[in-house]
Parts: C-alpha cells; structure tokens; sequence
C-alpha cells in the first residue's frame, strides 16, 4: 500500500510531538513519504512560526528591528534540535536566512518554517530531506505545473525511498520560492498523493477526523466516518475548516482517499473523504446529513420588478455591477419577480449606498430592500436526494423553535440546503439541526 502522510503544525509543534509522529511514522512501513507544516501552537496563546516569519518581514519593510521576534523562532526549533538530539547543523541554518532575509521576497522568508522543521523531522525519522522547491513547479502565472513537477519528482524518487519534504511552497521555473495559500501543506500533501498515485492520503492534525458541527456550538458533536469530495467542498465554503479547499482537486480524479487523523489520538479511525462514496454507502446507508456549517454577517440587496423573470439579461447586469465593485456573491436566492443577492457585509459596507443606486439606473427596480445582520448557514448530505420532504421538516423544526427564516436555497443535486436566519438566530439555528437529526 502507498501512503502519503501529512502533519500539520500542531503535530510538529514541540519535541513531544515529534515523538508522537514517529511512533505513528514506524507503526506503518507504508508511510514513507512525509510532508512537514511549520510548528504551529503548543497551547492557547503560543505562536505559529508561520505568523512570527510574517511579523519578522513586516518589521523589515518599516525599518523596525526584528530581533525578538526572531529569536523566538529560533527557540522553538533549537528546542526541539536539543532535546531530541539531533545531528542538523541549525546554527548555520539560521544564519543563512539572516543573511537572505532583506534581499528575497516574503515568500522565502515565511517558507522557511517548513523548511526548518522538514529538516528536523528527516534527521529524528532517519529519512531523506527532499526540499519542495527542486519538484513543486509553478508557471510564471502561479498555476502549478504537472507535467514538470511529475517529471522531476520522479527523477528525485530514483534516489530516495523514504522522505520528508516540506510542505506550503515550492518554486518558479527560475527556483525563486513561491508559497501557496496559508494551509498550503495540505495541498502539498494532495498534490504529492497524486504524483505517487497513493492508495490513501493520510493528513493528521489535532482533531479525529470531521465533526457534524462545530464543537463550539454544538457540545461533543458526532465524528462524520466519511465524506464526499462535494460534501466537504460544500461545508469548507461555508466555515467549516478542516482541510484546505485546494487540496481535493488534486486527488479528485483518482478517487484518492483522504483520511483525516488526530496525531494526539492515532487509533480514532478518524473521516475519510473519497470522492465516490456509493460503494460504501450500500453496505452501511449514510445519515441524510453529512455537516452542519455557516458564517455569519451578510447583506442580502433583495430586488423586485414585476415581470423580471422574463427580461433577458437582468441577473447579468445585476453581476456586472458588483464586478465593478469587487464584490463575490455568496447566495442567489431567485423568485418569479425577486432575485437576492447575498454578499459579505464587509465588502459591501463602504461601497452600499453607490452599489444600489447604480443598481437602480441600471435595472429599474420596483424597489429594493436591504437586509443586514444576516447568516447563512449549510445543512449538507449526499443522502438528503433520497429522503422526500427534508426541507420541510428543517423548516417545520426552525419554526417550532421560533427561528424566522429569512432565505432560502437548495442546489440542484440537492446537496445541501442553505438558510438565511439573522445572526442572532446563528447558534440556535446550528443547534436545533442537530439535536433534531443529528443527535
């Protein structure tokens, strides 16, 4: 069996988890290919390194001494250097990214967390250290490319059977660092179960797998046992954050498993995300809900012209409108003669008044109301297209607990069903979903 293993900066965050990884590293021969986030919070108020490198260049782009700072990131790892015994020549580590640090870019600078900690982890595990720059190949566009980083990673395995490489970043064609997206290593992990066409991709964090809602809002919450590509895309849009969005797409299309593990807890069987559950799902039906997600603080622009269903281009106008104000749409509730658009109050607060009165050149409304204060909130299942009538008895439930809807949306997979409620209902709202079909 192949296996891709990730760890993510909690596993990695001191000397004691080091040795948690390790034990999890030689309880299975097959994790051979290791990828390393940089050393994230031992406790509450602890840093990530990640943050700290970003506040080392912010100081040297105002002038500002970054020493401290600095000197924190280089206690944490000297820490874990010693009291594990390693052989890495820190030191000389550390005095090179001094000396690179005000003549490279940003990129470099933060990707050096895991560069360091690959490093550590390699020397502890006894594996090769493969950097992700001389394989993980971006176009000068920034998109990946594969048919390079395939060829290259290929030539690089010839060498190495057992490796540890850092994740979050690679490298232009010219070997200038690039990062990805801040939990980029997950995407390293996908991308480097692609290029093995791994048999399972196991990333391991500090939480067994996925809840059906967040645990600060619902108390111990179930453990979803797995998951559709889809499903997870759906409840990740929508808050719930457990894997990085960009991290299926490279492993989509081969159905590679994603088995999310907790190092503190390496026996829970943790989720497994697939992209086709159908097989499984005969053996042992899925709940109708697979996750319970939403956000807060969005402004619904609600607008009403008699006959508008019928006018051609209207919804187009509508968008190249908020284009012009850099404005994504997050929900699109439509009706015979309504549609909404759902934007975040954020992006819309400065720009609101402008936003509708250009609104109302362009389309001639009847008129338009503005809602505010709202959330939206996702009830996701592969297994709602099966069971008739899920709508009505999610909004019967709300209704017997005195929650006014406020919006309503289903895709038409019927995937998953979106509610608007006022962000005062927010919690109430989570929680009545699942103590009614969940619990």
């Amino acid at each position: 069996m192949k296996k891709v293993v990730k760890f993510g900066g909690s596993s990695v965050s001191d000397a004691a988890q080091f040795k948690k990884v390790k034990n999890i590293i030689e309880s299975d021969p097959s994790r051979n290919i290791v990828v390393v986030s940089a050393a994230g919070k031992r406790f509450k108020d602890d840093n990530k390194i990640t943050d700290l490198l970003y506040l080392c260049h912010a100081h040297l782009q105002y002038g500002v001494s970054y020493e401290t700072i600095f000197s924190l990131i280089e206690q944490r790892y000297f820490s874990i250097l010693n009291e594990l015994h390693l052989s890495i020549d820190l030191k000389k580590e550390f005095e090179e990214i001094r000396n690179n640090m005000s003549v490279e870019d940003i990129d470099y600078l933060v990707s050096r967390g895991e560069y360091l900690c690959a490093l550590l982890m390699s020397d502890y595990l006894g594996y090769d250290f493969v950097d992700a720059k001389d394989f993980i190949i971006f176009d000068y566009n920034g998109k990946l490319n594969r048919e390079l980083t395939r060829n290259a990673f290929l030539e690089i395995m010839k060498l190495h059977t057992h490796v540890v490489i850092p994740g979050f970043y690679g490298a232009y064609r010219n070997q200038k660092i690039k990062i990805m997206a801040r939990g980029g290593s997950d995407i390293t992990g996908s991308i480097l179960a692609d290029l093995v066409d791994a048999d399972v991709y196991e990333n391991w964090s500090d939480v067994s797998g996925i809840l059906y809602a967040d645990p600060r809002i619902v108390a111990n919450p179930k453990r979803v046992d797995r998951i559709t590509y889809s499903e997870l895309r759906e409840l990740s849009y929508m808050g719930a954050s457990v894997l990085h969005d960009e991290a299926i797409f490279p492993v989509k299309e081969k159905n590679i498993p994603i088995n999310i593990l907790n190092t503190n807890d390496p026996s829970n069987p943790g989720t497994m995300i697939l992209e086709d559950c159908s097989e499984l799902d005969k053996q042992s039906p899925p709940p109708f809900i697979t996750g319970i997600a939403g956000k807060k603080d969005f402004t619904s622009i609600t607008i009403y012209k008699s006959g508008i269903s019928s006018e051609i281009g209207v919804a187009f106008q509508a968008f190249d409108i908020l284009r012009k104000y850099k404005i994504s749409i997050e929900n699109m509730p439509c009706g015979i003669d309504s549609f909404s658009l759902i934007v975040s109050t954020a992006k819309v607060k400065e720009c609101l008044y402008e936003l509708l009165n250009d609104l109302k050149e362009a389309l001639h409304p009847d008129h338009i109301r503005v809602l505010d204060h709202l959330s939206l909130i996702a009830t996701v299942g592969r297994g709602m297209v099966n069971n008739p009538g899920i709508s009505g008895r999610i909004f019967a439930e709300l209704g017997k607990n005195n929650i006014n809807i406020q919006t309503i949306s289903q895709g038409a997979d019927e995937l998953n069903i979106i509610v608007g409620v006022k962000n005062d209902d927010f919690e109430k709202t989570i929680q009545v979903i699942y103590e009614k079909f969940i619990r």
